[in-house]
């Protein structure tokens, strides 16, 4: 079955507090990638805001309280997606005045400094580069960063960035597009670079492309928006460069 929109509005499903892709205010760039697609379509823009928690695709778009679910990892199970908007990479962040450039996963000096990695909590689903810290016994020096982090405050993701900023930690192994916004707004100098190899041990894929979700059953959405992406090719690469989104 193929559903279109029955209503003059495009309803979106979006995190409220997780800066640099959403929030309430509307200064995320999935927030302004949504209005320019939306203006093009004709519609306005209605959000459903739900915290991206264990539980999002199903308690939102799959329960059809949403018609799309933007930054979602292309070809993800249970959704249908679109053509990937941008591909981006896990990045090492430093303070630029420590002698970290050019760092890989088999670097010696990650033995010799405390660092920090994004968890989520069931080992079996952590991101890749814990997998990968994890798997060369680099276990000792590692601090956990919760992906989900003290909802409370601010963008809770970004505490990462900031225990390098305090020197509470000297590396951080980080989603590109995250640590490249925060670290663009440091007051102290960052340096963010693509963790290496890419693929690490033919299993734990640091780069994914990044698309928009829409429900199985509305696959002329999927299809508009689509067309609507590739139209505004310029358009994104320059809003995801006013964010500084790291792109491959």
């Amino acid at each position: 079955m193929i559903l279109l929109l029955a209503a003059a509005s495009l309803t979106v499903c979006a995190d409220p507090n997780n800066l640099p892709f959403s929030n309430r205010a509307g200064q995320g760039f999935e927030n302004e990638l949504v209005s320019l697609l939306a203006k093009q379509m004709g519609l306005r823009v209605n959000y459903v805001w739900w915290a991206q928690r264990r539980g999002y695709v199903r308690n939102t778009l799959t329960e059809a309280k949403c018609d799309i679910w933007p930054g979602v990892a292309s070809g993800v199970d249970g959704i249908a997606t679109t053509h990937p908007y941008y591909r981006s990479t896990y990045v090492f962040v430093t303070r630029a005045s420590d002698p970290l450039a050019g760092l890989t996963f088999d670097d010696e000096r990650l033995r010799k400094r405390t660092i920090g990695v994004q968890m989520i909590g069931d080992n079996a689903m952590n991101t890749p580069p814990a997998h990968s810290l994890a798997r060369r016994g680099l276990t000792q020096n590692v601090r956990g960063y919760m992906l989900y982090g003290d909802y409370s405050k601010p963008n809770p993701p970004a505490e990462i960035i900031r225990a390098v900023v305090k020197g509470d930690i000297d590396i951080a192994v980080v989603w590109g597009p995250l640590a490249g916004y925060f670290a663009a707004r440091s007051e102290v100098p960052l340096r963010v670079e693509p963790v290496s190899p890419a693929i690490d041990s033919a299993q734990y894929p640091m780069t994914f492309q990044i698309a928009m979700g829409v429900r199985r059953d509305n696959i002329a959405l999927r299809d508009q928006l689509n067309s609507l992406l590739a139209q505004d090719t310029s358009k994104i690469n320059a809003l995801l460069t006013s964010y500084h989104i790291p792109q491959l």
